[in-house]
């Protein structure tokens, strides 16, 4: 018997704060190495430091963080797609291992392209102090490629396409689509500062911070996808129209008698 008024409305919000939590706490759990790998950066003394402990958390980022984000990304895409009823520690797990490869491999090559971002920042900003200004253009491309990872995870659960056209699609529906990639930004950028930003709200980092930003990042690359569908099908549409009315009029025409049109 379905619970109505407010008594419902408590219900509902339970429900919901059990999904959020206990897919975050997978997320985290599955996570664990990378995360006490990146725990020395918040007592590093110097940048120089920092980037070394970045540089080894990321090493086993690809084999830890990334599978686990793609579990946890899958879960969100059942809940915005309306299947928000899924046994959680089921779905995040065959999804784990379904995606395992795949976010891998595609975690290594993020990797790798962060890394050349950042040395190359560093080499502009500090060695090369007379083109300072060229490492602002890396920023900004390390930043467009941090925006593409929310599409990358997206795209791992909901298309099947390989990891290089994962990554190349990703970047291009952020480029493409630079108003929802925005938003994304702003929306998940919000729910990590309320996180970070203090002391008593903490808490929502292992309960919620993960799996609410991965189900923002998904509801938003859902409704470019639903866009893009839409239009697909206007153009399908478009197209047999037209060839409906080039059949109706080559019916319309006379023909001679070996079948060509009379008419030049």
């Amino acid at each position: 018997m379905e619970m109505r008024g407010m008594m419902g409305g408590f219900y509902k919000i339970s429900e919901w704060i059990m999904r959020l939590s206990v897919t975050n706490v997978l997320w985290i759990i599955c996570s664990l190495p990378f995360i006490f790998l990146l725990l020395p950066v918040l007592f590093a003394q110097n940048s120089d430091q920092m980037l070394s402990y970045f540089i080894v958390s990321g090493v086993v980022a690809p084999f830890t963080l990334f599978p686990a984000t793609a579990a946890m990304f899958a879960v969100a895409r059942k809940w915005v797609m309306g299947e928000v009823d899924v046994p959680l520690l089921r779905t995040f797990f065959r999804n784990y291992k379904d995606s395992y490869k795949q976010s891998m491999i595609g975690g290594i090559l993020y990797v790798v392209l962060f890394t050349i971002l950042i040395v190359d920042f560093r080499v502009y900003l500090v060695k090369l102090q007379s083109f300072q200004i060229v490492s602002y253009l890396f920023i900004a491309l390390f930043a467009l490629l941090a925006v593409s990872l929310f599409n990358f995870f997206s795209m791992v659960v909901h298309y099947h396409m390989k990891t290089m056209q994962l990554i190349k699609n990703a970047l291009l529906l952020t480029i493409g689509r630079p108003l929802r990639s925005l938003s994304t930004v702003i929306m998940c950028g919000f729910v990590i500062y309320i996180s970070f930003s203090s002391p008593k709200l903490m808490f929502l980092v292992p309960f919620f911070t993960g799996s609410v930003v991965a189900m923002i990042a998904f509801w938003n690359f859902y409704a470019i996808y639903m866009k893009l569908q839409q239009q697909a099908e206007k153009a399908a549409e478009a197209r047999a129209e037209e060839e409906r009315k080039r059949l109706e009029d080559e019916a319309l025409l006379p023909h001679t008698e070996d079948g060509q049109s009379s008419i030049k």
